[in-house]
């Protein structure tokens, strides 16, 4: 689960990393009225996005002024802000961030992400801040540096002086910067989080160390023991399919745009028949795993789903029946299509426990579904639905 700048500063502040005084406003006038309480200029104002790239989409500006500062508010709140990680079609910036300018020496990028090749925490630095990591780690992979914690072992003074070293922290801002990796460390790791970044990490010029930027991710497997995140969600930001399949305990995420939607039960199931799908010439919409123990509901409500997507011309039903019976699909499947009907063609693959029992379900609804003997002739099927 992702959450805003604003968000992810409030729980920095709780953990005692460092972050620019400021707050959030959803108005401009809440806006001017933070901007004054912040007493001088510059003041930098930033649209709240799900997504990075902000600066370059024209959602930071840095105001010198309280007219410049009430121009710039006006201008980002309510614009569609568009990034590389937005899309074309853009996010609605409803909320804005308001913090006090920065005499700034120096950008770094630091970020820490559990990292699955080696099984460790891996504190990732770059004294390139400020850009895009991509293309500093395609351009300018020397510039990275990587330093690896054992999370049984746990953070070390030796890992702190091993990023401070390798990004050329000058020795007055050493002290400040250890502190600062350490409590950001202990946080990433008591929150369960897949990532946090900060990009720019700034050096300013009386040697203090502060979190300008702030990207949380959460492991949303674990957020049943963090409510307090829980209530940081921000469900414009998300994916309304997304949404709606979240309150039914479905795994699904929109791909953008494709013209076939598919439900499958696992996730390697799900990439290998997005690939079948592709092969067929469809283009996979969505990935949905109703995992291995969905009830009839949870099924109906997926495909429900998958039908209301407007893009969506056939739907490619790949079932391996263990936890998850042939039957249990099968009626879920019946029971969906009878209360919102069938609206593109379905074709359903189904193997493994009470296969029978649930192709005769299937048979015996009456209803246009179509039936696939293996993932080859579902693929075949499929080709000749979409044409």
């Amino acid at each position: 689960m992702k959450i805003h700048e604003y968000q992810a500063k409030e729980l920095f502040r709780k953990h005692n990393v460092a972050v620019p005084d400021g707050g959030p406003a959803f108005t401009v006038e809440e806006a001017k009225a933070l901007a004054e309480k912040l007493g001088s200029f510059p003041v930098v104002v930033k649209a709240q996005i799900h997504a990075g790239g902000r600066g370059k989409g024209g959602g930071v500006k840095v105001a010198k002024n309280m007219a410049e500062f009430e121009k710039y508010a006006s201008e980002i709140l309510g614009m569609t802000l568009v990034t590389k990680q937005t899309g074309p079609e853009g996010r609605l910036v409803k909320k804005l961030l308001v913090e006090q300018g920065l005499n700034i020496a120096k950008e770094l990028y630091l970020s820490i992400l559990p990292d699955r090749a080696t099984a460790k925490m891996v504190i990732m630095a770059s004294e390139a801040g400020g850009m895009d990591i991509e293309e500093v780690a395609e351009a300018t992979p020397e510039k990275i540096i990587k330093v690896y914690v054992d999370p049984m072992a746990g953070l070390q003074a030796y890992h702190l002086r091993d990023a401070a070293f390798g990004l050329n922290i000058p020795a007055a801002a050493q002290k400040a910067f250890m502190g600062l990796l350490k409590n950001l460390f202990n946080f990433c790791v008591s929150y369960d989080c897949s990532m946090v970044e900060i990009n720019p990490l700034v050096l300013t010029a009386e040697n203090n160390v502060l979190a300008l930027d702030a990207k949380v991710d959460f492991d949303s497997n674990a957020l049943y023991r963090h409510k307090d995140v829980v209530e940081y969600r921000d469900l414009d930001e998300e994916d309304p399919n997304e949404v709606e399949a979240s309150k039914f305990g479905l795994n699904y995420i929109q791909l953008g745009s494709g013209n076939v939607g598919n439900m499958v039960n696992g996730a390697g199931l799900a990439m290998a028949t997005m690939d079948c799908i592709n092969l067929a010439g469809g283009n996979p919409v969505n990935f949905l795993d109703v995992g291995g123990g969905a009830s009839a509901e949870q099924i109906e409500n997926g495909f429900r789903i998958l039908q209301s997507d407007p893009e969506v011309k056939a739907i490619l039903i790949n079932i391996f029946g263990g936890i998850l019976r042939c039957d249990r699909l099968a009626n879920g499947v019946v029971q969906a299509a009878e209360k919102v009907g069938l609206r593109v063609p379905v074709i359903i693959r189904m193997e493994g426990t009470n296969l029978a029992e649930g192709k005769k379900i299937l048979a015996d609804s009456g209803l246009d579904l179509i039936n696939a003997a293996d993932l080859k002739d579902a693929a075949e099927k499929l080709k000749a639905a979409i044409q």
